[in-house]
């Protein structure tokens, strides 16, 4: 039986033929929506969205469904705490899209600018005012801060040093296996810069973090592009900031913004002279697309040859392992499963476990985290085995 892999966003067709070429069964459905999915995956084993929803209905629904790939970077259109509790793994494409984020944060910078938007509708509406549109300062020599330095801020901050910008960066400070975020310094930054472009992921941390506080450090006047996730600003602050401070700002996200891909669109954004909002198109280039959808080639590919997953973003980062146990064996039927049972008889739950097979096939060493210590009596039954080489046992 063929593994069903569903495309339910728009994906070049070369890509679409090296998966058939895998021996796989694929669903192309590019206009699925949020309230399709859950009938439409129902019996799929991998699903790939770029920013159609998926909700826990659609991952209780499935019977089937193993693997879920965000097209792209980020997972917040994923309900990840229903794919924990369905054991569903959950992959994205970090950095495949990063130039093309890039490129629009700096176009959307120049277009503030230049006014290049309103230059536009003003001569398609019979409009010559030269006078007006010959007032822009110019980037060089601004300072830029830069508001997240992962794989697209840095993309920004080399275009914004070749416009001989003064780039400054506010980067997010991570420690191992837990996610700090510090914002202490924001009262610092945005003072001095002339133009803020915004490239965080979302988190409890990030959301809202751009509210009437930290509109009231920036300067008047300054430049505001956001280009990463439309929950980061709050809007109605935003609106407040942008009349008291004459704040011009650049969005290619918002609030409320259509899931569709065609249809009408409204917005309290749209009666503000200062806004200039593009339709969600960050990652929109055909050499990000095409980078994006190798990616997730690859990542299938390596799923359904080996069972490894690529970018696996829903693995625990900290667990109730305290205790390794290495066993280092011959590769033989029911070695393992000699140890297993110790250990299932010492009410032992492992957390974690892998066996890797040395060249040659004969020895084998498997390592496995435990949540509670192997006893001696445990040990000795083990080395007991004699098709076991050699047992290391330590915390954690």
């Amino acid at each position: 039986m063929k593994v069903k892999v569903l495309i339910a966003d728009k994906f070049p067709e070369a890509y679409i033929e090296q998966l058939k070429n895998l021996d796989l069964e694929v669903i192309y459905s590019p206009k699925l929506g949020e309230k399709d999915l859950p009938e439409a995956a129902k019996e799929v084993d991998i699903l790939v969205v770029r920013s159609t929803i998926v909700n826990a209905e659609t991952i209780n629904s499935s019977s089937s469904l193993n693997l879920i790939i965000r097209a792209g970077a980020g997972v917040n259109n994923i309900n990840i705490s229903a794919a924990n509790q369905k054991g569903v793994y959950v992959a994205n494409c970090p950095g495949m899209n990063s130039v093309a984020v890039a490129e629009l944060a700096i176009g959307l910078m120049v277009s503030l600018d230049r006014r290049i938007p309103d230059t536009v509708i003003d001569f398609r509406s019979g409009k010559w005012n030269k006078a007006e549109y010959s007032k822009a300062e110019g980037l060089k020599g601004k300072n830029l801060g830069i508001i997240g330095v992962g794989n697209i801020g840095k993309e920004v901050a080399k275009r914004a040093l070749a416009f001989e910008m003064n780039v400054y960066g506010k980067d997010i400070s991570r420690i191992e296996g837990v996610a700090i975020k510090d914002f202490s310094e924001m009262d610092q930054i945005l003072p001095i810069c002339d133009i803020v472009t915004i490239h965080l992921p979302l988190t409890p941390q990030t959301r809202g973090l751009f509210n009437k506080e930290m509109f009231g450090f920036m300067k008047p006047n300054a430049l505001l592009i956001n280009t990463a996730r439309t929950e980061i600003i709050d809007e109605n602050a935003l609106i407040e900031a942008i009349k008291e401070k004459n704040l011009r700002v650049a969005l290619d996200v918002f609030k409320d913004e259509p899931e569709g891909k065609a249809g009408e669109v409204k917005s309290p954004l749209q009666s503000i002279p200062n806004v200039y909002v593009t339709h969600h198109i960050g990652a929109s280039t055909e050499q990000a697309q095409n980078a994006v959808a190798e990616e997730t080639v690859r990542i299938i590919r390596d799923y359904v040859t080996s069972g490894i997953i690529a970018h696996w973003v829903n693995r625990a980062k900290i667990s109730d392992a305290h205790y390794q146990l290495v066993v280092k064996h011959y590769d033989r039927p029911g070695v393992l499963a000699a140890i297993l049972a110790i250990i299932r008889e010492g009410n032992i739950n492992i957390e974690e476990i892998e066996n890797i097979i040395f060249e040659g096939g004969v020895v084998a060493c498997c390592t496995m985290k435990l949540r509670t210590a192997a006893t001696a009596e445990m040990l000795k039954k083990m080395r007991e085995n004699p098709n076991v080489l050699s047992i290391s046992h330590v915390a954690v």
